[in-house]
């Protein structure tokens, strides 16, 4: 399996794309990877070439570049020709760190979408905080691709959720939720509650209705699926909520005095524990599910272990056929309505 990395992607690169890349080259030895950028900068930081291949590039896309101009116009930039390296068939699959706007471009308009799919939507795996829960996980999309939506994008995110939890989460039937303002069925816009009426209708889907924004960390449910205005709002207000708690938390042992910081000492491991299940780092990057190949986009600032677990990810995607699945059940018609196809 063969994956095209972006190496000048992200506010670190390329030091941490490599040595993340190394850390899953060393753990997976089915996996081999192009890396494409400025092999003066990237060279230099490769202590092993095995399964390495270094593919010159000579134009970067920066992360303030208005993205649909910028991959029009850098034809030999490291994310256009690895995503043209996916589209041509002489990769399995595209990362990248750098400019998310032009890692969703290039993987609609270089590696194409699904026959079928509207538009592909943004995929993230969040942690469950709830204690004692059965899953560590669950999938949420779609997390910003598409600022407005229609209901036949939800629906089909609801199946794109699905497959992903299944294979690559290995979710046997799994719960599929709709975020909204409210649990009833009655709650939301327009646009809420006739995908409620779509959901829960079809015998082939486990949904098992809306949960709250509050509640999206809870464990209500395996797949979340929303618009990606509503979806990408409520995870931003969710990590800066984290954010400030940590805040908080580390004002008050700092200023709390000796019994505070000993305090601090005692459940130092405790603290550990729940920012490594918090962290990122620790799951991946977001997919664009609904295209043709695994296109896979992890944090700019994202370390070399969140490279590698993101690339651990990326390899579980290409070894259970998620793609593939994908593709035949929305090749087949009797799957879904002709209204929600889009030939």
């Amino acid at each position: 399996m063969k994956i095209a990395v972006d190496a000048m992607g992200g506010d670190n690169a390329p030091q941490v794309i490599i040595e993340g890349v190394e850390q899953a080259r060393d753990l997976y030895p089915d996996l081999e990877f192009d890396l494409y950028g400025n092999p003066d900068k990237v060279k230099p930081l490769i202590k092993n070439n095995d399964r390495l291949n270094m593919i010159a590039t000579t134009e970067e896309i920066s992360m303030g570049e208005e993205p649909v101009r910028a991959i029009r116009r850098k034809k030999d930039s490291s994310i256009v020709r690895a995503a043209t390296a996916v589209k041509d068939g002489k990769a399995d699959a595209f990362f990248s760190a750098g400019n998310t706007g032009a890692i969703l471009a290039a993987g609609l308009f270089i590696v194409g979408r699904i026959k079928g799919i509207d538009r592909p939507g943004l995929t993230s795996i969040l942690p469950i905080a709830q204690p004692g829960a059965n899953r560590h996980n669950f999938v949420y999309l779609d997390t910003g691709a598409n600022a407005e939506s229609k209901e036949k994008n939800l629906e089909q995110y609801a199946y794109l959720g699905k497959f992903y939890a299944e294979n690559v989460l290995g979710v046997a039937n799994p719960r599929i939720a709709l975020l909204n303002n409210g649990a009833e069925e009655d709650k939301g816009d327009k646009l809420h509650k006739e995908v409620w009426q779509i959901l829960n209708g079809k015998d082939d889907l486990n949904f098992v209705g809306n949960v709250e924004a509050g509640d999206l960390l809870f464990g209500k449910a395996d797949v979340i699926v929303s618009d990606g205005w509503t979806a990408n709002a409520a995870l931003k207000a969710t990590e800066g909520t984290a954010k400030m708690m940590m805040t908080l938390i580390k004002h008050g042992i700092l200023h709390g005095g000796l019994r505070a910081k000993l305090g601090y000492l005692m459940l130092k491991p405790t603290f550990h524990q729940i920012g490594q299940k918090m962290s990122a780092s620790t799951y991946g990057g977001a997919v664009l599910l609904g295209l043709k190949a695994p296109v896979v986009k992890t944090h700019g600032s994202s370390d070399a272990l969140a490279v590698k677990n993101t690339i651990s990810q990326i390899r579980t995607m290409l070894k259970t056929g998620v793609i593939e699945k994908t593709v035949e059940f929305f090749d087949n018609t009797e799957n879904l309505d002709n209204s929600n196809k889009n030939e």
